[in-house]
């Protein structure tokens, strides 16, 4: 609809841009590279943010940049996730059909992550989004499943993604056996007010965008109510460029940003 208006090639601001034409400021490029240590280490991580400031995203880059040729992604994303479900999901993702209990699964997916590591050189890299949800019951199955060959190694990468109150639980003393475990934490963060400037100037180059669309003032609007969080920059912007397109406004200020906070999205 707007994409004709603005003579946009692509469409700014949607879940679907590639991910190297993502913005990622140098505390993301930070993250992606500890990420990737932590594969190449098969360590255990944690990243945790608030709602809406990019963890998948984030996770998305990362799993792009990693060789196929070195790494295999196994990617969860169950709020009901239990251990005999996540071995099935795993075992499933590998090709194999998991066996019913969860003792033998779990030692069908050892065996199946050797013979890939072993025959197809290939490091598993196990990414549990969401996991802010997983019950204790889970999270203990997880520390059981890195305890491999006497606690010698890791069978695996494992990543876990969540909101904050992840964190806030493991740091729970109930947890205090699995939190020893964890060899790497990250934490997004809201962007700032020049970040927000930087990421929509991103987006709206990859779009194709010839010209300045949004004026510093609506940026500052657009800042002031996402607070920085990319998933709301993302729905303002487009709830703006909508209203744009259909009043024939070309450049996008702070009048046409607050009518759109207030009368959409407020």
């Amino acid at each position: 609809m707007f994409e004709s208006f603005y003579e946009f090639i692509h469409t700014p601001f949607s879940r679907d841009i590639p991910t190297d034409q993502l913005y990622m400021p140098q505390g993301i490029e930070d993250i992606l590279g500890r990420l990737k240590y932590a594969a190449e280490r098969q360590w255990f991580a944690v990243v945790t943010g608030d709602c809406g400031t990019g963890k998948t995203t984030t996770i998305r880059r990362f799993s792009d940049a990693l060789e196929n040729s070195k790494f295999k992604i196994l990617y969860l994303s169950d709020s009901k996730l239990t251990p005999r479900h996540f071995y099935k999901g795993m075992l499933e993702q590998l090709g194999y059909e998991a066996k019913f209990y969860r003792g033998d699964a779990k030692r069908q997916l050892h065996r199946e992550i050797e013979l890939m590591r072993g025959i197809h050189n290939l490091s598993p890299v196990v990414i549990m989004d969401e996991s802010h949800l997983l019950d204790r019951e889970m999270l203990e199955e997880l520390r059981f499943l890195l305890n491999f060959k006497m606690d010698s190694q890791s069978p695996m990468a494992l990543i876990l993604v969540g909101q904050n109150e992840l964190w806030d639980r493991l740091n729970l003393q109930a947890y205090a056996a699995i939190r020893q475990r964890i060899d790497l934490q990250c934490r997004l963060h809201y962007y700032d007010r020049a970040q927000v400037g930087q990421y929509i100037e991103q987006h709206l180059n990859y779009a194709g965008a010839e010209q300045t669309i949004f004026s510093e003032k609506s940026i500052d609007e657009i800042y002031r109510f996402s607070t920085g969080a990319p998933r709301l920059v993302n729905k303002i912007c487009t709830h703006c460029l909508m209203y744009g397109a259909q009043n024939r406004q070309r450049i996008i200020d702070d009048h046409i940003v607050n009518r759109v906070i207030q009368g959409e999205l407020s």
